[in-house]
C-alpha cells in the first residue's frame, strides 16, 4: 500500500479518483489547490502525486516543479484531452507519466501501480554499479554520476539510463523503450521522445549534437557506449 495524494480543483474527479485509488489498495488523500498541495507535501509527504495540470493559483506545472525541488517523488500529471503541447511540458518539468482527461479510473490507477512499481524497484538490492567512460549510475544507491557531478534524474530518467547503459549499440523504438522502460504495451510515443531529450540534456556535452544517446533514423535511439565513441573519433582522426 502506498500514500497518494490527488490534487484537482474537481470536486468530482477528486471524488472518482479516490475512490478507485483507494479499491485498488492505497492510502489517499486530496486537495483542491497547489498551494493545498504543497502544504500537505511538506507535512505528510506522499508516495507518489496525482497532478492536475490546470488549477487556480499555482497551476500543477508550477508544483512540480516545486516538488522537484524538494524531493524525488513520482508525480502522474493529468492533462486535458488533446493537450500535446500541455504534456509535453509536463514531461518535461519533470513529472514520471500522465493520463488525459477525460479519463478512465481503471487506466489511472494501472498508470499509479506501474510508476510505483518502478520507483519501488530502485530500492530493491541490484549489486551493479553500470561504468561506460566517465558516466557511473549505481542501481543500489539509485544515483548518476557525470563525473564528479551528481545527475538529478526523475525516476523514469533513472531507468531510462539504466536500461541504455545495460543494453548498449542495440537500437530501439520508441515502442519497444515504452514496453522495456515504462512497462506499457501502448502509449503516447512523445513521452520517449521528451524523456530523451531530457537526458541529453544531463549526459551530453552538447545535447543538440549527442554522442552517447543517439537518433537512429526510421527506428528510434541508441546508447553508444565511450569505448565505440573513442574508436569513432580514433578511426576519423585516421581518416583525416
Amino acid at each position: 500500500m502506498a500514500k497518494i495524494l490527488v490534487v484537482d480543483d474537481d470536486h468530482t474527479v477528486r471524488e472518482v479518483a479516490v475512490s478507485y485509488l483507494r479499491a485498488g489498495g492505497h492510502e489517499v488523500a486530496d486537495v483542491d489547490t497547489g498551494e493545498a498541495a504543497l502544504k500537505a507535501m511538506r507535512e505528510d509527504p506522499a508516495d507518489l502525486v496525482v497532478l492536475d495540470l490546470m488549477l487556480p493559483g499555482i497551476d500543477g506545472l508550477e508544483v512540480c516543479r516545486r516538488l522537484r525541488e524538494q524531493r524525488d517523488v513520482p508525480v502522474i500529471m493529468l492533462t486535458a484531452l488533446g493537450s500535446e503541447a500541455d504534456r509535453v511540458v509536463g514531461l518535461e518539468r519533470g513529472a514520471d507519466d500522465y493520463v488525459t482527461k477525460p479519463f478512465s479510473p481503471r487506466e489511472l490507477v494501472l498508470r499509479v501501480d506501474s510508476v510505483l512499481r518502478r520507483a519501488g524497484e530502485r530500492t530493491k538490492p541490484r549489486g551493479e554499479v553500470l561504468v561506460d567512460g566517465d558516466l557511473v549510475v549505481d542501481e543500489n544507491q539509485h544515483t548518476a554520476m557525470l563525473g564528479d557531478r551528481a545527475l538529478q534524474l526523475t525516476v523514469r530518467e533513472f531507468d531510462l539510463l539504466r536500461f541504455l547503459l545495460s543494453n548498449p549499440g542495440r537500437a530501439y523504438s520508441r515502442e519497444e523503450l515504452l514496453q522495456e522502460v515504462w512497462g506499457w504495451s501502448f502509449g503516447d510515443h512523445s513521452t520517449v521522445t521528451v524523456h530523451v531529450r531530457r537526458l541529453r540534456e544531463k549526459v551530453e556535452d552538447d545535447p543538440t549534437r549527442p554522442v552517447r544517446l543517439v537518433t537512429v533514423w526510421g527506428v528510434g535511439y541508441r546508447w553508444d557506449a565511450a569505448e565505440t565513441i573513442a574508436a569513432a573519433a580514433g578511426t576519423a582522426r585516421g581518416e583525416a
